[in-house]
């Protein structure tokens, strides 16, 4: 998307924004902001400021990508839900801003909705190291498990929401993200392998209640007081309640704290001791350990859905392949939680060999380098975040270079001899991927955990080498 059509949308939603909010907003005399935030790779947030008769206010609006309609899939009710289950949840007495008005297509906004803004943070890597919040931060997970028991008593019938929300159990959400993955036509055998472990370890007779099912550090609001806010409704179901006891507790959201399962600030028993005061049911920890793996999972799952929405519209960012790439983050979770062991690093080359001036990987890194001290340093906002996005994706691109055609050599000749057939690395891949869901590969193959852990450990070595799922993988590595 070129700078003038962006300018274009950007002016189109203000004045959009500025013939609906008279409507809605107290004394409303003018609107003096909208800027779109960096924060939500799968809606659109803004944060706008107005004018009042009794002075400045700022608003927040949830909107979804280029403001069209999703199409309403199983699982994914849509923002006008969204915003009834915002409304729910804060009579529930959980700490939710207030939802203002829900947009009428009249409104000319698209599928979205206008909420207060809180002030407080939301970024999770902020939440597990500011200063700010050093007080409040060990206090996090109880108060966590606090609002999931909230949550989970919600009244579904009263509410309404037993006629908007999907029910989903384990076996169904295990089967829903698998076909998912599926439709994508890529052969990433981790996720099979997590896919085929979950479907043999299924909880039995689980509870049913609301679930958020996106409840995780960076979905919440926090001062120095604590929590204030619970964000981002939007696949929210009806199933089992220790999904998000296992969600908020799956490593991808620990923003680099592993030690501290909870959201890299706390601990479990602190969340379940919550939970267990307000809801008077006891936690199982190996149920959560279920949705834990689940969790990662269905992330990994997750992140290559962002990928195919680059390829597919309509919001093509630079943020959603790179997102997609997080996918072996998850995947090295599942290493470690399901096949912990040792692993050997693929040593890195010494890049392109090659006589041309200038080589592929000095182009690469002239780029990289022109966005991190050129445009990162003279701008801000969603542009400087993008700049850094596209930069870091420039860094997987020459770690590729330097190790990928030794780990795919590797990864050829040990699918070789664990197959005890010859093909292509592709074919070679599809044919594990297709034996381990049509179960002709059991999980305790012998030399399968091996290859699935050099494999997904190498390629995170590639996409992302500072993740703390990494780093815990390679602890024994020789």
């Amino acid at each position: 998307m070129n700078q003038e059509t962006k300018e274009k949308k950007k002016t189109n939603v203000q004045e959009a924004l500025q013939r609906v909010l008279p409507e809605h907003i107290d004394g409303f005399k003018e609107l003096v902001s909208c800027d779109r935030l960096s924060e939500g790779a799968s809606q659109e947030t803004y944060r706008i400021v107005v004018n009042t008769d009794k002075g400045e206010r700022q608003l927040a609006m949830r909107r979804s990508p280029g403001g069209i309609p999703k199409p309403k899939t199983e699982g994914h009710p849509g923002l006008a839900v969204e915003a009834m289950l915002m409304r729910s949840a804060r009579e529930a007495g959980v700490p939710e801003p207030e939802v203002l008005f829900v947009a009428k297509p009249e409104d000319h906004l698209g599928e979205a909705f206008v909420m207060e803004w809180l002030d407080g943070e939301t970024l999770g890597a902020r939440i597990v190291r500011s200063e700010a919040l050093a007080e409040i931060r060990p206090r996090l997970a109880y108060q966590c498990g606090q609002i999931l028991a909230r949550i989970h008593a919600i009244d579904l019938e009263r509410t309404g929401l037993n006629k908007v929300l999907d029910v989903m159990n384990p076996e169904a959400l295990v089967e829903q993200t698998w076909n998912f993955y599926k439709r994508l036509n890529t052969p990433q055998p981790m996720i099979d392998y997590a896919a085929r472990w979950l479907k043999e370890n299924l909880p039995h007779n689980p509870r049913t209640t609301l679930v958020h099912n996106d409840f995780r550090n960076g979905n919440i609001i926090v001062t120095p007081q604590g929590v204030i806010g619970v964000l981002d409704w939007e696949i929210a179901h009806i199933g089992d309640p220790m999904r998000d006891l296992g969600w908020i507790g799956t490593n991808s959201w620990r923003f680099g704290k592993s030690e501290l399962p909870v959201g890299g600030f706390g601990r479990y028993e602190d969340l379940f001791r919550g939970y267990e005061e307000v809801s008077g049911v006891r936690v199982d920890p190996a149920h959560v350990k279920f949705w834990e793996v689940f969790g990662s999972f269905w992330w990994a799952v997750g992140c290559l859905l962002m990928a195919e929405h680059y390829r597919t519209g309509p919001d093509k960012t630079v943020e959603r392949p790179a997102i997609g790439r997080r996918s072996s983050e998850c995947q090295v979770d599942c290493v470690n939680l399901l096949i912990p062991g040792n692993v050997t690093l693929v040593q890195a080359g010494n890049g392109p060999e090659s006589t041309e001036m200038p080589r592929i990987d000095e182009l690469v890194v002239s780029v990289r380098d022109f966005l991190r001290d050129d445009i990162m340093n003279q701008t801000k906002g969603r542009t400087n975040f993008m700049a850094r996005v596209a930069s870091n994706s420039l860094d997987i691109v020459l770690r590729d270079l330097m190790i990928g055609p030794s780990h795919r050599q590797q990864e050829h000749d040990r699918l070789r001899r664990l197959l005890s057939t010859e093909g292509t690395l592709e074919a070679l891949r599809w044919k594990l991927v297709n034996g381990l869901r049509d179960g002709s590969i059991p999980l305790n193959q012998q030399g399968l955990a091996e290859h699935m852990r050099a494999t997904v450990v190498n390629q995170i070595a590639i996409d992302q080498p500072q993740y703390s799922g990494f780093k815990t993988a390679i602890k024994s590595a020789r």
